[in-house]
Parts: structure tokens; C-alpha cells; sequence
């Protein structure tokens, strides 16, 4: 049996200022009526498995469960208190997988990808099966369409079963080197996605990193419910070494598989692959919300509360929300991590807060300090009036009020 494990714990600071701390790209509605972790959900229907698992930070939890509900699953919200990287979330996966008896395969997928065909993802994974059932692990490998030079790469060994054995990871390369290993053919970008046995895994895991496994088995061993939440044990998880899946235990591994998966994969850690989602207009623009373009090319307008226009720019990103606007050179769209670090480190909120507060009865929009003419409704319903941090309070009714 399947057990689907979604990673949901990353922040997504490239794609500032729609993706924050509070609310970051997995939960936003980037491609699409769903956000990328209810398409992530929804992408699993066409394969039998155990009702998925989620991995995220714990102040992401009404987020997470919101989420679930509205695509119509249930699920198991496992909450870390910090982010340790991806080899930590999948060893508590494992644990917790164990704990019922069992020894699933575990299907680890990053809640933030676009996966354009589900026909042939499904198919990847049935291919994997097999090889995941021989012990070995499984990462899925995407068939390269142009010399990227933000993904990391995997080179594959000799044929095996579905898929090949994985002779090595290859870091993100420049694009000459980019442009070479396309030209060679047997490369694949590299995913971050695993199909993998659970008991297999913390075998690995045990050889290879016992002190994160034995503070992973202290954080599930400790770990306590809250309402329809498992919280991990903090202090034993902050004693966890933060390291990704494929530094820990991947690259060590003699039993790493590799299957190609060709299923117009995407992972949109920046402006330019947001901008790779959409069909761009007949000069090479991308415009969501009220953008009006006049001699502008290959441009990406993101408008969300109010009209954005542009007149005689080419090559830019403008991304405008509530409380803040970005304009960017499409060259500099990688700096925008630097600038939400800037930012950060000048005491600002905006990288941090979003003005959509979550709370388990609902959402409502924040105000900023400068006030706003605009007060959209509360989704769902509003309890006895709130009061946040930002001097908002939510009245019965579901009202926006500034207190004076």
C-alpha cells in the first residue's frame, strides 16, 4: 500500500511578495482554481493509497487543514516546530507509517509542484513500484525540455526494471554545463520526488545519520494530539540535524533508483517558471488580474486589488498586493530571496505577515496602519470579536473594524 507523504513546510521567499512567511506559495492559487497543495492532493486520485500525511510547520495548521477540507479529503496534519529540511519530515513519516503495523511504500511529494499531465504521473509512480518494492529507493526524475539552469540534476547509471540505477546528483548547473548534459541524454532534473519503503528508509537512516534518526524517534515517541493535529516534540526535533534527503541518505545509498517521469512537470521557485505556467500573450506577456499593457514586452503584471499599468518596459516582473508592490528586472528575478533578506533584516513585516489572517473558524483581510478603503467579507463564519496583533477586530457578524 501507498502512503502519500506531502512536504508542505517550505516558505517560497523567492516568489515575494505573494508567497510569506504566513502564507506561502503552496497555499496560494498560482496556476489555477486549486492552490498547488490541493492540486498536489487531488493528483493522487488516480492511484490507490492510505489517506495522505502532511508535513508542515506548525503555524501553517488551520492553512493545511482549511485545504483538505475543501478539496474533500482527510488526512493525518503532522506539525514540525521548526524546519529541518526534507530527510528529518520523511524519517517522522516513517515512524509514524510504522507505528499502525505496517510497512507502506511512502510517496513523498513537495506540496508545491505543477504537474500538468496526471495521467503520466500516475503511470511514473506504478512504473516505480516494483523497484520500491526490491528495496530500493525510488526518486523520480523529469525529463529535461530546455539546459535549466535552476534545477539540480541526476545522472543515470545502467538500466533497471522501470528506471535506472542513480549514479549520481549534480548540483545546479551553469548553463553551458546546462546546455551539455541536456546534449548527453542520460540526465534528468531532479524532482525532490520519492517513492520509498518505509522500513528501508530509516535502515538507511540508522547507517547513515543515527543522531537525526534518534531524534526523530524522540520527536514521534513524544509527540502529543491538538484538536485534529499531531505536534512532534519540539525539543527533541530542534535537536535534529537540518539535512535534505539527498545529502543524508540518497547520495550514500547503493539501492538509489531512478524513473523518469515526463508529465510537464514544473516547480515554481521563481517569477520566470510562474511566468512558464501561463500562455503568454503575442508579446510575450503574462498578466493576471487588472493589468493593461501597452508597448510592453515579455513582462509578467500580477494585479490583485487594483489596476497595474505599464507603458514602454520591457523584461520586467510588477507583482502588486494589499500592502506591498515589487517591481523587478526579469535578470534580477533570483534576488528577490536577497531582497525579502533585506527586508527582514531592517525590521519590516511585510516579508512575514500576510494581510489574509487565518483562524480556525475562517479568514478575514487585515488592515495595514495606513488604513484601507477596502474591507472584503470573512470566509465562512466569524466567532465572538477577535482582536489580532495588528489592531483589527473581526466582529460577529463578520465585519471589519479599526479600532480608534
Amino acid at each position: 500500500m501507498i502512503q502519500p507523504v506531502i512536504l508542505s513546510g517550505g516558505s517560497g521567499t523567492r516568489l515575494w511578495p505573494l508567497s510569506r512567511e504566513q502564507m506561502p506559495k503552496q497555499f496560494l492559487h498560482l496556476t489555477g482554481e486549486q492552490s498547488l497543495l490541493q492540486q498536489t492532493l487531488t493528483r493522487l486520485e488516480g492511484l490507490t493509497t492510505l489517506p495522505p500525511m502532511l508535513i508542515g510547520h506548525h503555524s501553517h495548521r488551520f492553512l493545511m487543514a482549511e485545504q483538505l477540507r475543501e478539496v474533500q479529503q482527510k488526512g493525518q496534519i503532522v506539525l514540525e516546530p521548526a524546519g529541518r529540511n526534507t530527510a528529518p519530515a520523511i524519517a517522522c513519516a516513517a515512524l509514524l507509517a510504522r507505528q499502525t503495523g505496517e510497512d507502506p511504500l511512502l510517496l513523498v511529494l513537495p506540496a508545491d509542484h505543477v504537474i500538468g499531465d496526471a495521467l503520466a504521473f500516475t503511470d511514473s509512480v506504478q512504473r516505480a513500484e516494483p523497484l520500491a518494492e526490491q528495496g530500493y529507493l525510488v526518486t523520480f526524475g523529469v525529463v529535461p525540455t530546455h539546459p535549466e539552469t535552476g534545477y539540480g540534476y541526476i545522472a543515470c547509471g545502467n538500466a533497471l526494471g522501470a528506471g535506472h540505477h542513480l549514479e549520481a546528483f549534480i548540483e545546479k548547473p551553469a548553463l553551458e554545463r546546462a546546455k551539455a548534459l541536456l546534449e548527453q541524454g542520460d540526465t534528468l532534473w531532479n524532482s525532490g520526488m520519492f517513492l520509498l519503503r518505509a522500513s528501508r528508509y530509516l535502515a538507511e537512516l540508522e547507517r547513515l545519520q543515527p543522531d537525526m534518526l534518534a531524534a526523530c524517534q524522540e520527536a514521534v515517541a513524544r509527540a502529543h494530539r491538538d484538536l485534529d493535529f499531531l505536534r512532534l516534540d519540539e525539543q527533541a526535533f530542534q535537536r535534529c540535524p537540518s539535512e535534505s534527503i539527498d545529502y543524508a541518505v540518497m547520495e550514500h545509498c547503493s539501492q538509489a533508483a531512478v524513473v523518469p517521469l515526463d508529465a510537464q512537470w514544473g516547480d515554481i521557485g521563481s517569477f520566470d517558471a510562474l511566468m512558464a505556467t501561463h500562455t503568454p500573450d503575442t508579446a510575450g506577456n503574462v498578466v493576471t488580474g487588472d493589468g493593461v499593457l501597452s508597448d510592453t514586452q515579455r513582462s509578467l503584471v500580477v494585479a490583485n486589488h487594483r489596476l497595474v499599468a505599464t507603458l514602454g518596459v520591457e523584461d520586467l516582473i510588477v507583482v502588486e498586493t494589499s500592502d506591498s508592490v515589487l517591481v523587478a528586472h526579469r535578470d534580477k528575478a533570483q534576488g528577490v530571496k536577497q531582497l525579502v533578506a533585506a527586508l527582514t533584516q531592517a525590521g519590516r513585516s511585510e516579508p512575514h505577515t500576510s494581510p489574509q489572517v487565518h483562524r480556525p473558524w475562517g479568514s478575514f483581510q487585515a488592515m495595514n496602519s495606513l488604513g484601507s478603503p477596502h474591507f472584503p467579507a470573512c470566509h465562512r463564519h466569524s466567532p465572538p470579536e477577535e482582536v489580532n496583533k495588528s489592531g483589527i477586530r473581526a466582529s460577529a457578524s463578520g465585519a471589519l473594524l479599526q479600532r480608534g
